[in-house]
């Protein structure tokens, strides 16, 4: 690739990215993300449970049979704040682990970022001449009918396998991160080559 090029995708990568430490010359060819079906997972979760909340509090505020004064109608409404700030809090939580997710392949390297919450995150990196294998998996009708599923890579050597679950990737795309892995490897040998 022209090297003025190269030069423009590593700026417009580290402008779009800036949470990654790209290398020179380095460029994002691929960003996967999880899936939207779970952000409207965790949405839907909220929603339903400040429902089921709001209507639960209702239902014991608004009975004529129970018998509460002043004291137990602001201890139930302390309650339902309570619940309903831990149901936000949660969702928020949820906001944030779905957005930490990210599975980035650039010219050089593959960059697995999994977080399973805001505390607990880990970022592997890996060259991409260290690719043995890479394939993507969609088990189940919802994953086909939703356009989502289980992105692999193994690498070479210590057989280690990265997953990267409810990926919004697709066939095409790993059609695209083999002939990338394919080309990266021939970049190598011809390298080795030259060096000999």
């Amino acid at each position: 690739m022209d090297e003025g090029l190269v030069k423009i995708r590593h700026a417009k990568s580290a402008k779009d990215f800036p949470g990654l430490k790209l290398e020179d010359n380095e460029y994002v060819e691929f960003a996967f993300k999880r899936t939207k079906l779970c952000l409207v997972a965790i949405l839907a979760g909220v929603i339903l449970s400040l429902a089921v909340i709001i209507v639960a509090f209702s239902l014991v505020l608004l009975n004529k049979n129970t018998l509460l004064d002043n004291m137990g109608i602001n201890f139930i409404n302390i309650i339902m704040v309570v619940l309903i700030a831990t149901v936000l809090l949660a969702g928020l939580v949820g906001l944030i682990v779905y957005k930490g997710n990210r599975l980035y392949i650039t010219n050089k390297h593959v960059i697995n970022m999994i977080m399973k919450s805001p505390f607990a995150t880990s970022v592997n990196e890996i060259d991409l001449q260290s690719i043995e294998d890479a394939s993507f998996r969609q088990d189940g009708i919802l994953q086909k009918m939703f356009h989502y599923g289980t992105f692999r890579l193994s690498t070479v050597g210590d057989e280690t396998t990265y997953t990267f679950p409810y990926s919004d990737a697709s066939q095409e795309d790993l059609k695209a991160v083999s002939k990338l892995v394919s080309d990266a490897k021939k970049s190598k040998i011809t390298k080795e080559e030259k060096e000999d």
